[in-house]
């Protein structure tokens, strides 16, 4: 029994504001008052001042908002109205931004509804103490040390009392709501009723951009406040610091059908004097139709009914295009109704067709011929093609293992060879691949072995006294067979450092 209460709470909390919205809505007449709001664009005039309003203290006004209390020290600032109200009910909507660069703020904000204008510079968020009305705060920091800031709070005062700050005023508050508000991606926003002596605040926690975004915060009944009271905004900063910027203030009356305010409150002889100003212009307008009907007598009247759209014909228009939408809608979850249909079907598929497992028999069809539905798991691979495929990549691994080997040996032979050929005292690497001096060297030898045997063979044909006078080799035979031999030995010692510098581009 006590879950079924705590299950239809919610429910209950939730018809109850929507009969109160529906009732209040339908009961009470609302008009936009410009003498009492402000909002961009065009805040500020070009001389700094607001509209209808009035700010001292440390703030500062722009096109864009109001800054109450900049990012420093002990700075105190407010804005109040000039004039005071002269409705009772009224809903202000307050859009702002706490925003600091440390993870703890200071001080606050607050929202006031006083008899009379607080000071610029005063000790509760820069506004003066004892006042009489109502004030709500957002306070940022937690001077009791209870860990329940940031808070909202609403605090009703008759001028006598001194706000308890060391408590927070939580000895004093009406009612209040523990929410954070500071360094939101998007201004967050108060809407602030009081109607039928009834407080409610509802708060937009800036976390979307959705406007009808809000939440209930607190809701008070048997509020009585002063009438004819002034709307201000204040705030203050301490040794820690937040700039408190106010977006716009939009204030709207509230007011009971007898009592709402019929037409724009003109006196009687402006009122006079529109009605007398209306009537000639429609006299001018009918008399420059019949001198144009009279210039052109053969001119068809137009039907100007049929230029704009009906009552009618904009309601049909508006059911069609909400009908319209609403089929699309619902096509849009046919479809991935549809969808989802599908996969289970194939998933039903799937499993109602699986295959069955080694060795086993295939079931007794049924009556009718029909066979049942198997039971288990598909089974979609085999344990030796399992098998298989990991011995396969067994073989790949190794044979990666293999050529990572070789590669890191034929990098450390080049490295050794490169390193003996610098080594060397005069040795350069060259481009080509083998060493000039080397072969220099070579091709010395070469030529001193040659002309030993040339030598050998000069004493040898000198020792023979019995030798025939003509000669079968001249000397120049001989010095052309010497050079050719010379050019032989070169280019096969060439041919085999071309040999060894081309294997030596693999390594």
């Amino acid at each position: 029994m006590q879950k079924m209460n705590n299950l239809n709470y919610p429910i209950l909390v939730c018809i109850f504001m929507v009969l109160y919205g529906v009732v209040n809505g339908s009961l009470l007449h609302r008009r936009f008052e410009y003498k009492y709001s402000f909002k961009p664009p065009y805040l500020a005039q070009k001389d700094g001042s607001v509209p209808f309003w009035e700010y001292g203290g440390n703030a500062i006004a722009s096109a864009e908002n109001v800054r109450v209390a900049p990012s420093l020290r002990s700075q105190k600032g407010a804005i109040w109205t000039k004039n005071p109200i002269n409705f009772d009910y009224w809903e202000a909507d307050i859009a702002f931004r706490v925003t600091g660069r440390g993870r703890v703020g200071a001080d606050g904000l607050a929202f006031w509804y006083t008899q009379n204008k607080g000071s610029y510079d005063g000790e509760v968020f820069g506004s003066s103490d004892k006042w009489n009305g109502l004030g709500i705060f957002f306070d940022s920091f937690d001077n009791d040390n209870k860990h329940n800031n940031p808070y909202i709070m609403a605090v009703l005062n008759d001028g006598t009392k001194v706000f308890d700050h060391k408590q927070d005023g939580s000895t004093q508050l009406l009612a209040g709501c523990l929410r954070d508000f500071r360094n939101k991606p998007f201004p967050t926003r108060a809407k602030i009723e009081y109607a039928q002596n009834v407080l409610t605040l509802l708060f937009h926690n800036g976390m979307t951009n959705n406007e009808k975004d809000y939440e209930v915060c607190f809701r008070a009944e048997n509020v009585q406040l002063p009438k004819n009271g002034f709307f201000g905004v204040s705030a203050a900063t301490g040794g820690l610091a937040d700039d408190h910027d106010v977006i716009h203030f939009l204030t709207t009356s509230l007011h009971s059908p007898d009592q709402a305010p019929q037409g724009n409150n003109i006196p009687g002889e402006d009122t006079q004097k529109l009605t007398q100003e209306y009537q000639e212009y429609q006299q001018k307008l009918e008399q420059q139709k019949a001198d144009y009907k009279k210039d052109h007598p053969d001119a068809e009247d137009p039907n100007f009914d049929e230029w704009y759209e009906s009552d009618n014909q904009r309601e049909m228009r508006l059911i069609f295009q909400s009908q319209s939408q609403m089929f699309d809608t619902i096509r849009d979850l046919s479809r991935k109704l549809d969808e989802v249909i599908g996969r289970q079907e194939r998933t039903l598929s799937l499993i109602s067709n699986q295959q069955l497992a080694p060795g086993q028999a295939p079931p007794p069809p049924q009556q009718g011929g029909q066979v049942p539905p198997q039971q288990g798991y598909i089974d979609t691979i085999r344990r030796h093609e399992v098998d298989t495929v990991i011995n396969n990549q067994n073989i790949i691994s190794n044979a990666v293992r293999e050529i990572r080997q070789f590669v890191l040996e034929v990098k450390q032979r080049s490295d050794t060879i490169i390193n003996n050929q610098a080594k060397q005292p005069t040795a350069q690497v060259q481009s080509v691949g083998y060493d000039t001096q080397s072969l220099v060297s070579e091709m010395r030898d070469g030529l001193n072995n040659l002309k030993q045997s040339y030598g050998n063979v000069v004493q040898k044909l000198s020792e023979k006294p019995n030798c025939p006078t003509n000669t079968c080799v001249s000397v120049t035979m001989l010095l052309v067979i010497t050079l050719t031999q010379l050019v032989v030995i070169m280019g096969y010692m060439l041919y085999r450092d071309n040999k060894d510098s081309q294997a030596k581009k693999f390594y």
